[in-house]
């Protein structure tokens, strides 16, 4: 009976094949053509910026590993492929006529050509397109550098943990994968060719594909030996329940096993090469059985026996070598050494008298900042805004300037061009590209100083000055204020990705750039692309989708294009390897308005150093309602501000200055891009004055050093000592008593670090701009330390850790206290009853005489309206278990400092009793007693009070709104009582004044 031959797939007619051809053309068309294209745009762009080099360095690294590795993959794949074709059997015999493997061998044997080489060249496209996106890996492996610090295990400099083992990692990755799907592809050509049979009892393998597959498999088990070896190091990298690197554990089970295994794996690559030449299957199969059983036994077991009846029930002993290499290693990996941080102990109570205060202390009390640059971009949009389509950041800046001889803290802004704020008739294509372009003006406002006394009624206002273009087409400034020589900025904060803009030279007749209402204005500088050409116009209409771009007759050949205009963007895009700060800010620089970035160098592989996620680290209370966009949640466990980078926000330039030069990974990210950082030499000392102490690096500082300022292992282990940032106080600086309350039941955002013009930590006599913030112990509301970082020249870097001897209120605390002071409580309430909104500003916190003075600007808005903007009504101040509240800081101040505040009474512990915070007693005997005794009503009241204000934190932290609310009624009772029978604790002394150094008349 004859059989038929084995059929093969259907064929394809020649329209269909035509139009497959020209569908697979098209479809790579549209792929390459937009990178292309992509490509071609940044290549411009890029070459604008003046860092073509770094593009065509990232471009070439990607090219190059992209065929490397694609090469390499795709030919082992294909080798293998070609070697089992090789071995094939003469004779195949076929099981019948619908034999499923000869219909699908006939297929391959017709198209042989396609299927050897389109099977690889497909393998390695993804191999290649998957490996350039680790062109950082390769590029830090070529450049490393080192460290000039050991390992404290293996004595390795830990530039082989940054820079070479990683690497490594990676290529044993790429080989793993390689040799697995060369193994696979083999096992598919043996079995379609016949090497492979199924057929039979047991099956059936021939002699050279038995060959074949074992040195594959050889191959594999002998890189698992290799893998072994590199495993040792990352166990510093391993991360335990308390601490990264090595435990008890890893150094005296793991760690031998690696050994232990490695030798297994090498003595079972021979046995599968041993049995592939002497066509023995028992080699392979007991090596094969014995590598398992060693890892279960020797790699897992093991190390869970040790763990489980060892070292867990003695873990603080067994466990101290490792806890301290770790705190070691993080300090160093953080910045945290004992040469970078001065840690003191802070008596956290006042220890001298209010004159001396008031003497050694004037550089901070003269210098208190009322402005929250987080609360007034409404109120300068109000005034400042000018033209509807400027407008201002979300959040202001921070920075000092030297005026008149004296140094000051300003809010500072620029006047940016805001297209979304364009009206809606007007958002036509040549309004939004050719006629607004960009903002005009610098504004500033002295940080401690309001124009107008706020009262009952009226608020302060910013005392605005600005230089800016005024409408006769010249520049103007304040006399004696900060001189902008070119106030246009034609790159800032609010531009959006899509927002271009195309400037300089056009026709006569055509639409000019708006710069004021009486003149018009020509792009003069060096930024943008020259977009004059037709291929250019032709690049950027189908970049933008756009064919005004083509046909638009204001585009002359001087014409150019101005897009990426964001500091941060332009920044991050000359400088992939930079982790960017996500708080740009400006400052006038020899009359230039000028950005500045901060860039980190990071990694996630310094061994025994604790990782921490950068967003999780640098997420506050801005970035939790949008004010400051937040960074991408990335894990590090080293970080340097290595870099200052500068953006001109009228030409758009970009300079990276060196300001770390012991830094390892920015030295080798120069030998990477050489040229490209400028050596901090270079650096003018007016650029210099106005470099700031980056807010990110110091939100990851200050939670690692929450943890990290504990030297002991035992105290760190058990965590009795550790600290963390405090709950932002004000919330969402949201309306009402009631509704701050209720959102604290909700929101647990940290409170972010404030900029302050204060005393310095080691002479209070002297005034340093320096940032600052407050550090709680875990889990609980009372001060631990207070923590600040200087930022001018002479101690930039500097870290002051005040740490507390007893405990002290925190801002938490102290908010309560405000919002519970009887004055205060009941101006709140009178205000909400006039559908006022009360704004609440950051609460700065501000070492003064031994102890700590909380002050706290209030701003008000009018409620329901679109066009509010909040106003200083009030100043809240707290020293000395007092609260001072009035219009002026220098009131408030007085009060407290004159003993003429509200007295509060001293935290408790929930029985009545002080929790180790001195409160001042009455000058005179309280009513009722005849001695220096409390009487009985009056000690029920502290005792109320106490108890009241334990019940508000427990039903905080529990949020039951209906127990919260009842504490309340029960302190507002017992503060009342107390008030009756403390009336003369509330007296000032006689003959005692208050004079505090006033910033202004009117501060």
């Amino acid at each position: 009976m004859a059989t038929r031959p084995p059929v093969g797939l259907p064929k394809l007619s020649r329209r269909s094949r035509i139009l497959l051809i020209v569908g697979v053309v098209l479809l790579f068309g549209l792929i390459t053509g937009s990178r292309l294209l992509d490509t071609y745009v940044n290549w411009l762009w890029f070459g604008e910026v003046k860092f073509r080099d770094v593009y065509s360095t990232v471009l070439f690294t990607r090219l190059g590993l992209f065929v490397a590795v694609g090469a390499v993959v795709g030919g082992i794949v294909a080798l293998n492929l070609y070697l089992a074709y090789r071995a094939r059997p003469v004779f195949v015999p076929v099981s019948g006529p619908d034999d499923p493997v000869a219909r699908y061998r006939t297929v391959v044997m017709r198209r042989m050509r396609l299927f050897s080489i389109g099977i690889p060249v497909f393998v390695g496209l993804i191999a290649g397109a998957s490996a350039q996106a680790d062109w950082q890996q390769i590029q830090l492996f070529m450049n490393s550098q080192p460290f000039g610090v050991t390992d404290p295990q293996f004595k390795l400099d830990i530039g082989f943990y940054a820079f070479q083992l990683p690497f490594y990692e990676w290529l044993l990755s790429w080989l793993f994968i390689t040799v697995a799907v060369s193994f696979i592809g083999a096992v598919i050509a043996h079995y379609l060719f016949g090497g492979i049979r199924l057929a039979g009892r047991g099956g059936q393998l021939s002699g050279p594909a038995r060959l074949h597959l074992a040195l594959v498999a050889g191959a594999f088990v002998l890189l698992k030996a290799v893998a072994y070896f590199f495993d040792r190091y990352t166990l510093l990298l391993h991360e335990n329940e308390k601490f990264v690197g090595a435990s008890y554990t890893d150094l005296n089970a793991v760690l031998p096993a690696k050994l232990i295994l490695l030798c297994i794996a090498v003595f079972c690559a021979v046995a599968f090469f041993a049995g592939a030449f002497m066509r023995n299957v028992q080699l392979p199969a007991i090596a094969t059985v014995l590598l398992v059983l060693s890892s279960v036994l020797v790699g897992a077991a093991w190390p869970a026996v040790l763990e489980q009846f060892s070292v867990k029930p003695n873990a603080i002993q067994k466990e101290a070598e490792s806890i301290t290499r770790n705190i070691a290693a993080t300090r160093q990996s953080f910045g945290l050494t004992e040469d970078k941080v001065e840690t003191k102990p802070y008596d956290g109570k006042q220890n001298v008298t209010n004159d001396q205060i008031k003497s050694n202390d004037a550089a901070t009390l003269g210098n208190i900042r009322l402005l929250d640059p987080a609360v007034l971009s409404r109120t300068f949009t109000q005034f400042q805004q000018l033209r509807p389509f400027y407008g201002f950041p979300n959040k202001l800046d921070v920075d000092r300037y030297t005026v008149d001889g004296k140094l000051r803290d300003y809010i500072v802004a620029v006047r940016e061009l805001k297209l979304d704020s364009l009206p809606q008739g007007q958002r036509d294509w040549i309004n939004q590209h050719l006629i607004y372009t960009h903002g005009n003006g610098f504004v500033y406002a002295e940080a401690n100083k309001v124009n107008a006394v706020a009262d009952e009624s009226n608020g302060g206002y910013p005392d605005f000055k600005t230089g800016e273009v005024k409408s006769n087409g010249d520049v103007g400034n304040v006399p004696n204020g900060i001189k902008v020589d070119q106030p246009r900025t034609y790159y800032g904060e609010l531009f959006g990705v899509n927002d271009y803009s195309i400037v300089g030279g056009r026709p006569a007749g055509s639409a000019a750039e708006y710069d004021t209402d009486a003149k018009s204005y020509t792009y003069t500088g060096g930024g943008g692309v020259p977009i004059g050409s037709l291929i250019n116009k032709l690049a950027f209409a189908a970049y933008y989708g756009e064919r005004n771009i083509l046909f638009n007759q204001s585009i002359a050949d001087d014409s150019k294009i101005l897009f990426k205009r964001t500091p941060r963007d332009r920044v991050q895009a000359v400088a992939p390897w930079l982790t960017v700060d996500s708080d740009p800010y400006p400052a006038v620089v020899n009359g230039r308005i000028t950005w500045i970035v901060d860039g980190y160098t990071t990694l996630e592989n310094y061994p025994y150093a604790q990782r921490t996620q950068l967003g999780d680290a640098t997420n506050d209370s801005l970035t939790a309602d949008g004010v400051v966009i937040s960074q991408v949640n990335k894990p590090v466990n080293y970080i340097r501000n290595s870099v200052k980078a500068t953006v001109d926000a009228y030409d758009g330039s970009v300079n990276l200055y060196q300001i770390d030069e012991k830094d390892p990974v920015l030295k080798a990210w120069m030998g990477v891009f050489p040229g490209t950082v400028k050596p901090g030499s270079e650096i003018s000392n007016e650029l210099r004055q106005h470099f700031r102490y980056p807010e990110d690096l110091f939100k990851v500082q200050r939670q690692i050093l929450s943890k990290y300022h504990v030297s002991s292992p035992s105290d760190f282990y058990s965590g009795v000592a550790y600290w963390a940032p405090p709950q932002d106080p004000t919330i969402d600086n949201v309306t009402t008593a009631d509704a701050q309350r209720d959102a604290a039941s909700k929101r647990r955002d940290a409170q972010p670090p404030f900029y302050v013009l204060a005393g310095d930590p080691s002479d209070p006599s002297k005034v340093r701009f320096q940032l600052t913030s407050p550090l709680v112990r875990e889990n609980r509301e009372f001060m631990a330390a207070h923590v600040s970082v200087g930022s001018d020249p002479d101690n930039y870097g500097k870290i002051s850790v005040l740490q507390l001897n007893q405990d002290a209120k925190g801002p938490q605390q102290i908010q309560t206290q405000f919002l519970t002071s009887d004055n205060v409580s009941r101006e709140l309430n009178l205000l909400t009853q006039q559908k006022t909104t009360v704004v609440y500003g950051n609460l700065l916190t501000l070492p003064v005489g031994g102890a700590l003075l909380y002050v706290e600007p209030v701003y008000i808005e009018r409620a329901s309206n679109n066009t509010s903007y909040p106003q200083l009504s009030k100043v809240l101040v707290w020293y000395g278990d007092r609260v001072g509240y009035a219009s002026t800081l220098n009131e408030a101040l007085d009060q407290v400092l004159s003993g003429a505040g509200a007295v509060v009474p001293p935290p408790s512990d929930g029985n009545g009793n002080g929790n180790g915070q001195t409160s001042t007693p009455p000058s005179t005997p309280p009513p009722g007693t005849g001695t220096g005794t409390l009487s009985p009503e009056l000690q029920k009241a502290i005792n109320d009070i106490g108890t009241a204000l334990d019940d508000i934190t427990k039903a905080q932290q529990s949020g039951n709104f209906t127990d919260l609310g009842q504490a309340y009624g029960r302190l507002d009772d017992a503060r009342k009582r107390f008030k009756q029978y403390n009336t003369a604790a509330a007296t000032p002394p006689t003959g005692q004044s208050s004079v505090v150094p006033s910033p202004t008349p009117s501060g």
